[in-house]
């Protein structure tokens, strides 16, 4: 029988506290297609739940919250743009939505890299708190690959346009410190005291009105500005990469451990 633990998404409880884990060893917590259908399920199960006052969102161990999607997946269940769209809308989107509008106040407890899927999942969370290892980042451009818009809004409403576009369009990872400047994240502790920084913060939460809590995330939802309604043509140009030599020579290149040279077309 084989040791290695499959990916999965656990969840424990504290009296009144849930904690979600993302766990994925050996790859940074990357998610997959499993990870994000179940994460769903799990988040909608907790949101039904009266009793519950507070929702940890984390990553297994100590090394990494989530390092995005688990791209060694995407030969199979995303290498096309129907395959994209099913991907991102129904598990991606499906995942996002389920965080994001979970009744309870949701935190994020932020180890190391925090970056594209992982990123997205934090910022449907209502607070983010990391420890200084914590790295911040959507490096898809060197995979030739776009947002998708649901992810986008994830991102959108948190940092607002100027930090978003820097996010999207340099490609960089940050540092903690200047997630934390730049409104990304909540606070920035030491690594050594990050759980009980979160603990105690979910223990503030859940000593909270939970009635009045849940009010004030629907008051703020309600308030938050909303885009038009996206046309068809809209969502077909966002997978429209699917299409270019691009995206075979970023996946390739990642695939390959070498640095792309993408060429515009």
């Amino acid at each position: 029988m084989s040791s290695v633990e499959e990916p999965r998404i656990a969840v424990e409880r504290d009296g009144a506290i849930a904690t979600v884990t993302l766990s994925n060893p050996g790859k940074l917590n990357a998610l997959t297609v499993s990870m994000w259908r179940e994460l769903a399920r799990a988040m909608n199960a907790l949101s039904a739940e009266d009793a519950l006052r507070c929702v940890v969102l984390r990553g297994a161990g100590t090394e990494a919250f989530a390092a995005g999607a688990d791209l060694a997946e995407f030969a199979k269940v995303r290498n096309n743009a129907g395959q994209g769209r099913a991907y991102h809308h129904e598990y991606v989107g499906g995942a996002l939505k389920a965080v994001g509008e979970c009744r309870h106040p949701t935190v994020a407890m932020i180890h190391g890299p925090c970056v594209g899927g992982g990123l997205e999942l934090a910022c449907m969370c209502d607070l983010r708190i990391a420890g200084e290892s914590g790295r911040f980042g959507v490096p898809i451009n060197r995979l030739g690959f776009a947002i998708a818009y649901d992810e986008l809004a994830a991102l959108l409403l948190l940092t607002g346009r100027a930090v978003a576009l820097e996010i999207l369009v340099e490609g960089r990872v940050w540092e903690a410190k200047e997630a934390l400047a730049k409104g990304l994240v909540t606070r920035v502790v030491p690594d050594a005291k990050l759980e009980a920084e979160v603990r105690a913060t979910a223990q503030r939460v859940a000593e909270g009105a939970p009635l009045v809590n849940r009010w004030h995330k629907r008051f703020v939802r309600r308030l938050a500005p909303r885009p038009a309604p996206l046309t068809e043509a809209d969502i077909a140009e966002s997978f429209a990469y699917f299409s270019t030599g691009d995206y075979r020579i970023g996946m390739d290149a990642f695939a390959n451990k070498k640095k792309p040279k993408f060429v515009g077309k």
